[in-house]
């Protein structure tokens, strides 16, 4: 995984944006650590999934370029997905879930991508896609399970790794699990005793859960802050045995403590994240004694929020 991980940050450097990894002065004070924030919320579409589809599309030959692209998203993963197919003049398909956020719907509308909402579960959505993909000879862009997204997305391990000298812990959101098996695997690579601790949200806590379990599980999804890691696993993906193999333990997170991370960066990093990326937050937040005096990175992965969610969550105080 280190060498792909490597030729992927090789190939999409030209058309990503290397993200700041800033000191959290606010952050280091209230946990006793020396804490550090991965902003790929800045990332060019939004999030960090541009990583991953970069390297997918950069990674075809040209006779796969030629045909029609098709993607399944909850909402970052069709934005990067909208972004590079057309920054790469390239013919593109995104399916979406019912239930996706009205800010991300948006962004996906205003970038002029063709979609269809399809499902209300982020697993039947890509079911059903790479089936439309398979069947029209199309070329299917997985949200996670393909090693070039993987390896994409794992570009962050050796950023962090330039950015902050002698790194002790990353904390990662978990979805799918993409993000945080590229970034482990690497990072494991290179420097095993870094610890990898991977977030959840306790209402769709799948990753860990089929961890636990020892095989990929179903699970019932509660409704979520967190809508980027919500929803399943696609049977046999390769995250799987990558999740279960470097990352170290797992943490799950309360709704109120998401949105209490939410409100806390907003109100002392003067930044606004989507739940998901709130998850590294409130684990820190929770795990002051545990992590003290230890150099700590943060991956906060994206920045869509519905403005109504954000609203009720900024004024709940």
């Amino acid at each position: 995984m280190k060498s792909a991980v490597d030729e992927a940050r090789d190939r999409i450097a030209p058309h990503i944006r290397l993200t700041e990894c800033r000191f959290s002065k606010t952050l280091s004070d209230a946990t006793g650590a020396e804490v550090y924030l991965k902003l790929e919320n800045h990332q060019l579409s939004g999030s960090f999934k541009l990583r991953g589809v970069m390297n997918k599309i950069l990674s075809l030959t040209s006779t796969e370029r030629n045909r029609r692209l098709v993607a399944a998203s909850t909402g970052n993963h069709g934005a990067a997905f909208a972004h590079a197919v057309g920054e790469l003049g390239l013919d593109g398909l995104l399916f979406l879930p019912t239930n996706t956020t009205s800010i991300k719907l948006e962004a996906i509308e205003a970038s002029g991508i063709p979609f269809e909402l399809v499902g209300d579960d982020c697993v039947v959505t890509e079911t059903y896609a790479h089936a439309c993909a398979e069947t029209n000879n199309d070329v299917w862009v997985s949200p996670y399970n393909d090693p070039a997204i993987v390896a994409g997305q794992g570009t962050i391990g050796p950023e962090l790794q330039m950015q902050v000298e002698g790194i002790e812990v990353v904390l990662i959101p978990v979805g799918g699990g993409g993000l945080a098996g590229g970034i482990a695997a690497y990072l494991k690579a290179v420097e095993p005793s870094i610890e990898i601790i991977g977030c959840e949200p306790t209402a769709s806590a799948v990753m860990a859960e089929s961890v636990k379990a020892g095989a990929i599980v179903e699970l019932s999804n509660l409704p979520t802050l967190s809508d980027a890691t919500a929803g399943g696993i696609e049977e046999g993906s390769i995250t799987f045995d990558l999740c279960r193999r470097f990352v170290d333990r797992y943490e799950l997170v309360s709704e109120d403590e998401i949105a209490a991370a939410i409100r806390f960066v907003h109100d002392h990093e003067d930044m606004v994240i989507e739940g998901g990326a709130a998850l590294p937050v409130a684990v820190m937040l929770r795990r002051p004694k545990e992590l003290q005096d230890k150099k700590a990175a943060l991956v906060i992965t994206g920045s869509k929020i519905d403005d109504v969610v954000l609203r009720r969550i900024l004024s709940d105080e």
